[in-house]
């Protein structure tokens, strides 16, 4: 579990993030989500360590990230995995040594070792014929899928995605979305996911954390967000007219 205690974050004066309480459970899909600038990305930034809060703690299992070691620091980075927006893989690497980079870089694994953790991975995302092509020579959720494979590669107890449909049709964003889901159910894992794709709150949204204006405004699941009264949610929830269609279709169901 990661814990979130009255978190603030300031940038040139201006407050990004404001006494923000939450939690990500463990074996669970934990979605962030708000409008763009809402603060939901800075959140997100904070939990992996790439912005340090300016006031509040964040504990992972009980752990204080800001008064880890370095030590402490370096095993806590090799049990994430992050599933970047753009997938990130390095376009001069086969889709196999994308996946084995963080085992390079982050262990000491044998060869062999490495080699048996790729194919793993890249069987559990359906590439098992994938390992020596190149980024240019595999479709969009492809891509992603490789990038779900390498995120996974460290056996990780975290998996952070960043906005992980961006970009992608409609069908195969339901791909995405049930890979991580089955990923996150079948390793346990603690899965942080930031995205405005309310297609994936409806999906696979077990606990979902709203950001408003910097703030935490509200908090439960997909079937809670159907029937909540908060007046910020509702209009994120029903911003387009296909939305509005697909949710009280689903409404009549509860």
């Amino acid at each position: 579990m990661i814990e979130v205690k009255n978190l603030y974050k300031h940038f040139n004066g201006r407050t990004v993030l404001s006494d923000i309480c939450t939690s990500f459970e463990q074996g669970k899909t934990n979605l962030i989500i708000g409008q763009s600038g809402s603060g939901k990305t800075v959140l997100m930034k904070c939990l992996i360590g790439l912005y340090q809060p300016d006031e509040g703690t964040i504990l992972y299992d009980d752990k204080d990230l800001s008064k880890m070691n370095k030590s402490e620091h370096q095993l806590l980075l090799q049990e994430m995995g992050v599933l970047f927006q753009g997938s990130a893989l390095f376009d001069s690497m086969t889709v196999s040594e994308n996946v084995m980079f963080p085992l390079t870089m982050l262990t000491n694994q044998k060869e062999n070792e490495k080699k048996e953790r790729v194919d793993f991975c890249l069987e559990r995302v359906n590439l098992s014929h994938a390992h020596d092509l190149y980024p240019s020579q595999i479709s969009g959720g492809m891509k992603k899928r490789v990038a779900i494979a390498r995120a996974i590669a460290l056996n990780p107890k975290y998996l952070f995605c960043d906005e992980p449909n961006s970009g992608l049709d409609p069908k195969t964003s339901l791909v995405i979305d049930q890979l991580i889901y089955e990923i996150t159910h079948e390793f346990n894992i603690t899965t942080v996911i930031n995205t405005h794709d309310m297609n994936s709150v409806m999906e696979i949204g077990e606990t979902i954390s709203f950001i408003y204006q910097g703030q935490l405004w509200w908090k439960g699941s997909n079937s809670e967000i159907l029937t909540t009264d908060n007046q910020e949610v509702n209009d994120f929830v029903y911003a387009s007219k296909y939305a509005k269609a697909m949710f009280a279709a689903q409404r009549k169901n509860i």
